[in-house]
């Protein structure tokens, strides 16, 4: 399994990611972030010390994969809920959602620690994934996405200068709580990522997908990180849906789509804060239920399509804290 077209600068996601990047800095009294220099380098605060909102969690998403995806904000059907949703359309899924926007890379340096998503990572070369995937991006610009409380360090910038190789001043790092507006948007545009990470565990060969499209709904922003923790992947695990179209035999497909929805998981059913509750980490709890609730296979060599999933409006009801009058 390997990335086509790995050498080709138009498709490296630091370099695509970089336009928005600067959209966001020259917009920010418009989104509501704050831009700080750190070290030489630039860290934008999308919801830490400023409210943040939906668009800068819209840019925020659209640069966490490396500009190679559309990213829309829109009102959507959920199996009867209606509720604001992201859509995510890549023909470049795997270099945007793995080899870029994927949660990869723990970030800890003293008291500074994160959850480093974005186009960087395929600089810093720490990950297993990027073995797998064959791939390596070439760009003097470094993006880094953080899921954080708390903006980075000057020692946590220096480090992540160190492992990049790169200039200060070509290092990018956005920053967003989880119990944000901007961290509900981006990490619910993740549901192409989850079907494709969940794929790549049950050791499908992602060489054959060639594009992705998923919708999934924002959560309210929730009291605490912990809390938002639950409801951002409820999110995912009871009401994304998500369609890849690929090329391979027929029987496969048929076979393996129903293995790739949260309902195949023993833990499935049960919202993410009381399965946290009862294991008491997220290493215990199934990791074949992150996965999105619905998936779609459409297999552009004979023209099948293969279903597996449902949509669970009553447990994403419950997640978000809804009432109706």
């Amino acid at each position: 399994m390997s990335l086509p077209l790995i050498t080709k600068p138009e498709l490296s996601p630091n370099q695509q990611a970089l336009p928005i990047v600067r959209d966001l800095i020259a917009r920010r009294e418009q989104l509501q972030v704050a831009v700080h220099r750190v070290r030489g380098a630039t860290v934008i605060d999308c919801g830490i010390e400023v409210p943040g909102g939906w668009e800068a969690g819209l840019a925020f998403a659209s640069i966490c994969l490396g500009g190679l995806a559309q990213v829309k904000l829109q009102w959507a059907d959920f199996g009867g809920l209606r509720w604001p949703g992201i859509e995510v359309v890549t023909d470049h899924p795997i270099r945007a959602c793995l080899a870029s926007q994927y949660a990869g890379w723990f970030i800890k340096k003293d008291k500074f620690s994160a959850m480093g998503s974005g186009p960087g990572r395929a600089l810093v070369q720490t990950e297993e994934l990027f073995t797998k995937l064959g791939y390596r991006d070439s760009s003097p610009v470094a993006i880094f996405c953080l899921e954080s409380r708390k903006l980075p360090t000057e020692a946590a910038v220096d480090m992540i200068v160190e492992k990049c190789r790169c200039e200060p001043s070509d290092l990018y790092i956005l920053v967003a709580p989880t119990a944000s507006a901007a961290g509900s948007v981006q990490i619910a545009a993740r549901a192409v990522e989850t079907g494709l990470h969940k794929l790549m565990e049950l050791g499908y060969d992602l060489g054959t997908i060639e594009s992705g499209w998923g919708i999934c709904p924002i959560p309210p922003v929730a009291a605490d990180d912990l809390s938002a923790i639950g409801r951002t992947n409820d999110a995912v695990l009871y009401g994304a849906t998500v369609h890849y179209n690929l090329r391979d035999d027929d029987d496969k497909l048929s076979s393996l789509v129903g293995q790739i929805p949260s309902m195949a998981s023993r833990d499935y059913g049960d919202l993410f804060g009381k399965l946290f509750k009862q294991y008491g980490n997220f290493y215990d709890i199934d990791p074949l239920l992150f996965s999105p609730a619905e998936v779609w296979l459409s297999n552009i060599q004979s023209g099948s399509s293969f279903h597996a999933g449902s949509l669970r409006p009553d447990l994403l009801t419950s997640s978000f804290g809804l009432e109706y009058r």
